[in-house]
């Protein structure tokens, strides 16, 4: 049985971080860096790693594409566990590059996207270039004769591959967090904390008004919140999309399970990605409970009144 984790890597990424925050006891030999999303899930999908660690959103960029891509291709995968890791850039470079000598920055590009504005001010002349990983392009701008000057990493990648910190801090919004997702093949769903999340993707059944609608009201009607929706094109065609959504709960949750049943019924399809607990169980989280009249036991007493209405033992 395989008992190594992948991730994307190479070493020094974001995604080791919340690898190594999610499974603390895994010994370094045993963490397999890859060197894209595709390539982690395809090393879980296969069976040679016993789960993968892949990025799924960030608080400013949004959705992770490549991992959203893969969520609805090829064989399914199940999300266990979830992380969130804060993120911090730093402007890397080998010790004999100066600030002023920087003429092309290679990073990720969702780094990029988060540091535009301190590039603006600093760097305006400067050519950009992107990368797998944050960690990636430190490991390019650290290689003798480089094509790039300096690389937009964390100061990890700027340690492991021997380059110098030019700048700190460089995002344009403080406290940007990306969110992490450990993924492993379809079997047995983490059991209810009380405090989970649920995964999945809707695809509705053609286009038609008010079907977004009638998907959300599943879950409205019985007190799921849902904490993100996100639509994605599903490939088949321009105007085609699918919906990606996160709702407060586990699927063993009488009210969720309501939802996606419901779900179920009117979409063409539903794809479950998992129950799990939730990184965000805060006391402000906790607040947004359920309304009275759906709660697990409200769903129990329902349901036994209406088996005694079908047995003629109650009005």
């Amino acid at each position: 049985m395989a008992t190594r984790y992948a991730y994307l890597g190479p070493e020094g990424t974001f995604t080791e971080v919340a690898l190594r925050q999610l499974k603390p006891d895994v010994r370094p030999g045993d963490r397999l860096a890859c060197p894209s999303v595709d390539a982690v899930f395809a090393a879980v999908r296969g069976g040679d790693v016993a789960g993968g660690v892949v990025p799924l959103e960030n608080s400013v960029e949004g959705g992770v594409t490549s991992t959203l891509a893969e969520m609805v291709t090829g064989e399914p995968l199940l999300i266990t566990a979830e992380g969130a890791v804060e993120v911090q850039f730093s402007l890397l470079a080998r010790p004999e590059v100066q600030l002023e000598d920087v003429k092309r920055v290679v990073t990720h590009p969702h780094a990029l996207a988060q540091c535009r504005g301190w590039m603006w001010h600093h760097l305006p002349d400067a050519q950009t270039f992107t990368a797998p990983s944050t960690a990636a392009a430190a490991q390019l701008a650290a290689e003798p004769g480089s094509d790039y000057d300096a690389a937009i990493a964390s100061s990890i990648a700027g340690e492991h591959y021997g380059l110098t910190p030019l700048a700190e801090r460089l995002a344009d919004r403080a406290g940007a967090t990306t969110r992490f997702v450990h993924l492993a093949l379809p079997g047995s769903v983490p059991e209810p904390t009380g405090h989970d999340r649920t995964s999945l993707v809707a695809f509705l059944d053609g286009d038609q008004p008010g079907a977004l609608v009638e998907l959300l009201n599943q879950f409205s009607v019985r007190g799921v919140n849902l904490t993100r929706l996100e639509s994605r094109p599903t490939g088949d065609a321009l105007g085609s999309y699918c919906f990606f959504i996160d709702a407060e709960g586990h699927v063993a949750d009488a009210r969720l399970g309501e939802a996606l049943m419901g779900s179920r019924r009117i979409c063409r399809d539903v794809l479950f990605l998992g129950s799990y607990p939730r990184t965000d169980a805060t006391a402000e989280v906790d607040r947004l409970v359920p309304r009275r009249e759906t709660t697990n036991a409200d769903f129990a007493e329902a349901a036994d009144w209406l088996s005694r209405v079908r047995a003629g033992q109650a009005q």
